[in-house]
């Protein structure tokens, strides 16, 4: 069984060691030497978890007790931290506090002092090391031998980099290859980039491209084996219970087990989309859901099937997976879709899509695989951009790579002889742009908490944005949805700045095409 203490001192030299690959090197060198039974165990502890990520349980405690004298001499396991938080997750009933406590007494004075530091850094979920999830990722390829792209395939599917250390430990890099998607382990999303026109998207597909409309909804990836359904977002948080009625469709389906990505949309009554922020509602529904699903009905579009019949579509081309998303659902709750073959074709199908209340298209290459998180050409969106004029009126100070700039812009519009705020954006400029902002506004400071800075209301610029939102936050009571900086207006002074009022018509606008929920204003 491997030593805590030896833990602990690994944590002590990663702690000393500023370059990434010697931390690394040293993690790895740790798994290989842990015993076998305890390798999810470590990977879990090494980042920050008393569990691996796919076990559900949880401490429900806060730290170890302080009254407690530490241990002369080393004498946990890794396998005795298990077992002891184990205990501690499992209790329950009248009496579990008590049993916690008596839990956390008893590891706390079996454990040295830099043990229990450690143990305590597990308990509040920071190992403070500077070991980062992916640095573990590559640190278990090293340990096995394995080759980097398919550790982190494995990771995707699995879940849970425990799991994966585990597989490797016991069956070496040779048991990657069997490993598969499997229902309620949820995959992050494959993802698009974006595309100006369709002659670009023609080019990169080879002249053939499969178009669907974007729909403004929620990403969902539904699985289900048996009876049993689960409800992942795209930033994978489970929503199962905040949706009922796609849970009953996915139980009225054939083809379980089954993995398929799509789209929510929520639907005023006369069928109509409504705008995206209405639709959160639903996702943050936790109480009265079925009064506000009968209220405020969604619609299901269905895009691609990544496991059907318990079989891996991953690897698939895209014509494949679309295929058999048909199987599955009868032709029912499909996203609506055309292959093109001419850029006019496209542009009539863009066009539909926006008359119907949508964000525009997405556009696929008929050939490419499914990759989870994955960005490129094999998918792009089209989308029709708005602009509005708006001035910056603070900024916020840049962490990580923007350090040292001004980089997080207050957005504001004209408001009678003053300006109110409806939104920020740290997207849209160069490295260049950014630095050389920083020194424009850094002039124009007014006031500076040490975060913001605020400024004199003198540049202007073109913000691209999705949608024009309602916004509790904001005195203006509107917020621009993925704002973006297109460009500097250095034509235009601030007097020339969308007014509120322009940009109240223009959110009106949008209920020309999209449902209303309730009264605006």
């Amino acid at each position: 069984m491997t030593p805590l203490s030896d833990f602990a001192a690994l944590g002590r030299r990663l702690e000393a060691t500023p370059g990434r690959l010697e931390k690394r090197r040293l993690v790895a060198e740790f798994l290989r030497a842990v015993d076998p039974g305890e390798v999810g165990l470590a990977v879990a502890f090494l980042t920050g978890h008393p569990f691996p990520t796919s076990d559900p349980r949880v401490l429900g405690v806060r730290g170890l007790p302080r009254n407690v004298e530490p241990a002369d001499g080393p004498g946990l396991t890794l396998g005795d931290v298990g077992e002891a938080f184990a205990g501690v997750a499992e209790a329950s009933g009248s009496g579990s506090r008590g049993a916690r406590q008596a839990r956390l007494v008893e590891l706390a004075g079996r454990a040295t002092a830099e043990e229990r530091e450690f143990l305590g850094r597990i308990i509040g979920g920071e190992l403070r090391t500077g070991v980062s999830h992916g640095l573990v990722l590559e640190a278990i390829a090293a340990a096995a031998e394995a080759d980097l792209t398919a550790v982190r395939r494995a990771a995707l599917f699995l879940g849970d980099l425990s799991a994966v250390a585990a597989l490797v430990r016991q069956g070496g890099a040779a048991a990657l290859s069997g490993v598969a998607p499997r229902p309620f382990v949820p995959l992050l999303p494959m993802l698009a980039e974006i595309a100006a026109d369709f002659d670009d998207v023609l080019s990169a597909h080879g002249g053939r491209s499969a178009l669907e409309f974007k729909y403004d909804g929620a990403r969902v990836q539904v699985h289900r084996e048996g009876e049993r359904v689960g409800i992942w977002t795209r930033r994978l948080s489970d929503v199962t219970r905040s949706l009922p009625d796609v849970v009953a469709i996915a139980r009225q389906l054939e083809g379980a087990p089954f993995i398929l990505d799509g789209e929510v949309v929520a639907l005023d009554g006369n069928g109509r989309p409504l705008p995206f922020q209405e639709l959160m509602r639903r996702f943050r529904r936790v109480h009265g859901v079925e009064a506000l699903a009968r209220e405020m009905p969604l619609a299901l579009h269905l895009f691609d099937c990544l496991l059907l019949d318990g079989r891996s579509l991953i690897d698939a081309p895209q014509a494949e997976r679309w295929e058999a998303l048909s199987r599955v659902t009868g032709g029912r709750h499909l996203a609506e879709r055309a292959v093109v073959t001419d850029a006019a074709a496209g542009q009539a199908f863009h066009a539909r899509a926006l008359a119907a209340g949508h964000e525009g298209v997405m556009a696929k290459d008929e050939h490419s695989t499914y990759e989870p998180g994955g960005r490129g050409k094999r998918w792009f969106k089209l989308k029709a951009v708005e602009t509005v004029d708006c001035v910056i009126i603070a900024a916020d100070r840049g962490s990580g790579r923007r350090v040292g700039w001004l980089s997080n812009y207050h957005l504001a519009v004209r408001d009678g002889d003053g300006f109110a705020d409806v939104g920020k954006t740290f997207k849209g400029l160069t490295d260049a742009e950014f630095a050389a902002m920083t020194e424009r506004l850094r002039a124009l400071a007014t006031e500076d908490d040490g975060y913001t800075v605020r400024v004199r209301p003198e540049v202007v610029v073109e913000v691209e944005y999705n949608e024009i939102q309602r916004s509790p936050t904001y005195p203006s009571g509107l917020a621009l949805r993925f704002a973006r900086i297109a460009r500097l207006r250095e034509d235009k002074g601030p007097g020339q700045a969308t007014t509120l009022e322009e940009l109240r018509h223009l959110y009106e606008r949008q209920f020309a095409t999209k449902g209303r929920a309730s009264a605006q204003w």
